[in-house]
């Protein structure tokens, strides 16, 4: 598990090589990840925007952008957590991840941001 809090607010994530959707042959890995955002601090607080950055070893840096995780906005009440699964596909089998949420502070309607700790992604083949 790879955690990280910034402002009271700590994301914890866990990464797995999904075999069963991988084809090493088309340089085709997916992963899957299990993100948890345990809020910690004193205010509830609302996950607006995502920023992640996925590298990929010999292809190099994509940054993804958007709205939101998994489609929705989730509001964290104090004392609370919110997981979610997503996943990514890499053409090589081995990289990292990171990024950075946008949230809002309910109480004061301020944003601030809040970091996703780097993971790292390798696959099973290559691990052999």
């Amino acid at each position: 598990m790879f955690s990280k809090v910034t402002s009271n607010i700590k994301v914890s994530v866990i990464p797995e090589y999904d075999s069963k959707n991988s084809y090493p042959s088309e340089n085709r890995y997916v992963f899957k990840y299990n993100i948890t955002i345990e809020n910690d601090g004193s205010f509830p607080i609302k996950v607006l925007k995502r920023k992640w950055l996925i590298f990929d070893v010999g292809f190099g840096y994509t940054e993804i952008t958007g709205d939101g995780v998994i489609g929705l906005t989730p509001e964290i009440s104090v004392g609370e957590n919110f997981s979610y699964f997503s996943n990514v596909m890499l053409r090589s089998g081995v990289g990292s991840m990171s990024g950075k949420y946008l949230v809002k502070n309910l109480d004061t309607q301020e944003t601030f941001e809040i970091e996703i700790p780097k993971f790292n992604l390798l696959s099973e083949v290559l691990s052999n």
